[in-house]
């Protein structure tokens, strides 16, 4: 088995950071904001005292800045709602040439990709944030997003983040907060926009936003998407996309207005099964070791990052739909009735080939142009389904002298997961020996190997999970200074999960060579309640700023991820599978105090908030084997964030975040089972540092030029305790990087603009994202640029 011992990853990066420089960055918007309050401050008094003139500050427009998410849910403005929100706008993103959600979260701290096991998650957004694990909690249009996905932006408006429990909002969920995609929606403003674009990596992609009024009351708005590109540093890898959207608006400035939207969006390409870490700093093999138990063997060095390990025939299809209806009613005036239906389907087929462990033949051990890396044929077969239909109302009103901004409602909810277990066939019709994947050479791999096909086995899992929720929350004004908001969420839910499995195979017949014999089929079902809460009080000492503090929580249930039930008695009893439908659902707490501030006459946000979160029962080993959810995460960190506009001419998005992250509770000791001990350990891929900045500057003559930061901190990827990952010879961490990109735009004319990105400038060599075992990463990407001209008319 390949492992690795090591304390920092052979690619470093070439530049760190001192937590001295980090905390200098914090400190430096914490100074920005006394001076800017101090300055506003003067402003209000010289206002007052000079009666005869009136002095009025231009108002300057931030491209960046958002003042609301698009829920209904959220009635207040983001500097007056209780909670770290982030909202990364298209402005954003697409000045950075972001064409996925991965790549649009870059513009938020706390946020670390995975790259999975299995290839289960290689080709989704596989979020972590805030300590643990988000890609169940992605939503579009405050509807949940199901799949292992990689979602584009081209139909985008804002992507918003909220960080930390949020049950109250969407029922389950993860104990970090979760992702939602707000759409574009037609409008009465008529607009042609687009962009065409080429770069390294044979890139190339297409994208047109048209809209249309039909009449004074009716639109129409179409998003078109053409993408075609490899990836970069990555020798067959592509990721090829189509997508159409269309939303029809009908009604539109009246009182009455309905939304019908559908999105049907297709990807194919060939997956990246990664790259070796066979040869990094501190890589340690059992392999290598016994070949050479007292040394003198050739060097383990690195492979090529752009060598690629499996076949061209590997594929990642996608295809998924999504038809949502809304209407929308004003009952009053403060008083308006939502009702959103929809229903989306997803299907994905993937087949991939991962990398594993190293192989030495003991002929040739000294010759290493002979060495090989294990390999496996990793394949998905996968359908999801949701059908939902929401209804909120939304209310202002004063009663008894007191204001309330009250929403609340009801929602339904059906979702499903089908799942067919893929495998090797048999030798032959009369073998029970199934067909194995050959090794590739390890530093000079070839697509032309003999790659064995992938067919269904008749295993699968079906899971299924009904839920009916009803919440309220409401803000309560008191007086200017002092707001209350509470927030409670109930839902009732069914899940459901049939398996079936293949016992005694015998023989296979021609011509799928499929294995025969008993089909076992198993089941388990749970239903209950889970009950969220959530509580704020905000303090504001000027119209401007607020101070506030808020408690939340969330509940995830067994199989509330991917629907899939242990349906196996006997790891049921033994309490050892997170999904035993036995267990208590997991629950996730935040406790946060923050501020939030409108700078510079509100063209700046600024946002500090200091944070706790807690997520209990996990999955803990006990010291006499057994298993129970008695497990706790805890992360405390804090915050602060910059956006909006410095002057009219300079644009700025800018965050850090400081992480602690600790397994209060978790595996103990055990001499009897050799159980593994992370209690006291850190919770992995959770960084301590992480910052992010860009900013343009626009000059007189329209060119516009930009640049930003990435620093990622070191990231440990076992959850072990420093002492025993040593002892074991596991994954400790691997480096921390900076990752510089820029950009440049020049209008041509009114309607057509030139726009160049360069990214990576000091083309650093880093691990993007490593898998749980440690044998296997993803580059990050090197130096590489995207030439595109934007058009509006």
């Amino acid at each position: 088995m390949t492992i690795i011992k090591s304390t920092s990853s052979h690619i470093v990066s070439k530049k760190r950071a001192t937590s001295v420089q980090l905390t200098a960055t914090a400190l430096s918007s914490a100074i920005l904001l006394a001076s800017a309050g101090t300055m506003a401050a003067e402003e209000a008094k010289e206002t007052k005292t000079l009666n005869t003139v009136k002095v009025e500050a231009d108002a300057i427009e931030s491209a960046y800045k958002a003042e609301k998410a698009s829920s209904p849910k959220f009635t207040q403005p983001l500097v007056d709602t209780p909670q770290t929100i982030v909202v990364v706008k298209k402005e954003l993103f697409q000045q950075q040439a972001a064409t996925t959600l991965s790549e649009a979260l870059r513009n938020t701290p706390g946020i670390t990709m995975l790259m999975g096991e299995n290839g289960n998650t290689a080709t989704g957004d596989s979020i972590f944030m805030r300590g643990f694990d988000t890609q169940g909690s992605i939503y579009v249009d405050g509807i949940r997003d199901l799949g292992s996905i990689s979602r584009d932006t081209f139909n985008t408006e804002q992507v918003e983040i909220a960080k930390g429990p949020a049950g109250v909002d969407n029922g389950r969920g993860a104990a970090s907060g979760y992702v939602n995609l707000s759409s574009k929606l037609a409008s009465q403003e008529d607009a042609i926009t687009g962009k065409l674009t080429g770069g390294t990596a044979d890139f190339k992609r297409a994208t047109v936003d048209v809209n249309r009024s039909i009449t004074e009351t009716s639109a129409i708005r179409v998003n078109l998407l053409k993408q075609d590109a490899g990836v970069d540093g990555r020798d067959e890898v592509e990721n090829n996309s189509e997508g159409l959207a269309l939303s029809l608006g009908l009604g539109l400035g009246t009182e009455t207005r309905t939304y019908v939207n559908f999105l049907s969006m297709e990807q194919s390409g060939v997956p990246d099964g990664g790259v070796p870490t066979i040869g990094l700093d501190g890589y340690y093999s059992s392999v290598y070791a016994g070949r050479f138990p007292t040394g003198g063997g050739p060097d383990l060095l690195p492979v090529d990052t752009e060598n690629f390990y499996g076949s061209t025939s590997d594929h990642n299809d996608v295809n998924a739909n999504m038809t949502t209806v809304r209407i929308e009613h004003d009952l009053a005036d403060g008083v308006t009735l939502r009702n959103t239906s929809r229903y989306g389907h997803t299907k994905q087929e993937q087949v991939l080939t991962g990398v594993n462990a190293l192989v030495i033949p003991a002929a040739t051990k000294t010759n290493s142009d002979t060495w090989q890396v294990a390999r496996s044929r990793q394949g998905k077969d996968q359908s999801n389904q949701i059908l939902t239909n929401q209804t909120n109302l939304t209310a202002s009103f004063d009663a008894g002298g007191v204001k309330h901004d009250l929403t609340s409602g009801v929602e339904f909810i059906y979702e499903s997961q089908l799942n067919y277990t893929m495998g090797i066939p048999f030798v032959s019709p009369t073998s029970s020996t199934t067909l194995t994947q050959a090794s590739a050479n390890l530093y000079n791999p070839s697509t032309a190997d003999v790659f064995q096909p992938l067919v269904r086995t008749d295993a699968k899992t079906d899971g299924e999970t009904t839920t009916y929720g009803v919440y309220a929350l409401d803000t309560i004004t008191l007086n200017p200074q002092w707001e209350v908001s509470i927030g409670l969420r109930a839902d009732r839910f069914h899940t459901k999960t049939d398996t079936t499995t293949r016992q005694a195979a015998v023989t296979a017949p021609a011509p799928q060579l499929i294995p025969v014999g008993t089909l076992l089929a198993r089941d388990a079902h749970v239903t209950d309640e889970l009950l969220s809460w959530k509580l704020g009080g905000v303090y504001k000492p000027t119209d401007t700023g607020s101070i506030y503090a808020s408690y939340a929580t969330s509940e995830l249930p067994p199989g509330g991820s991917n629907f899939a039930l242990n349906t196996d008695p006997a790891t049921q009893a033994a309490g050892s599978n997170i999904n035993n439908p036995n267990l208590d659902p997991q629950k996730g707490t935040n406790l946060e105090l923050g501020t939030k501030w409108n700078l510079l006459n509100d063209s700046l946000f600024f946002t500090a908030a200091a944070f706790k979160s807690t997520n209990e029962n996990e999955i803990a080993t006990n010291a006499d084997g057994s298993s129970t959810a008695v497990g706790e995460k805890q992360v405390e960190g804090v915050e602060f964030a910059l956006i909006g506009a410095l002057t009219k001419a300079w644009q700025l998005n800018a965050g850090i975040a400081f992480m602690d992250t600790e397994i209060v509770r978790g595996n103990r000791t055990a001499a009897n089972n050799g159980a593994t001990n992370n209690e006291g350990g850190v919770i992995q891929w959770s960084p301590e540092v992480t910052f992010t900045l860009w900013n343009t500057y626009t000059f007189e003559n329209g060119l516009v030029i930009g640049g930003g930061a990435r620093f990622v901190d070191t990231m440990a990827s076992s959850s072990l305790t420093k002492a025993e990952a040593q002892a074991l010879r596991s994954v400790l961490e691997f480096g921390d990087y900076w990752v510089f990109d820029a950009m440049a735009s020049y209008p041509i004319n009114k309607n057509l603009s030139v726009q160049l990105n360069v990214l990576n400038l000091t083309d650093e060599e880093y691990i993007g994202s490593l898998n749980n075992a440690g044998s296997r990463y993803y580059p990050g990407a090197p130096l590489s640029a995207r030439l595109g001209v934007n058009f509006a008319f």
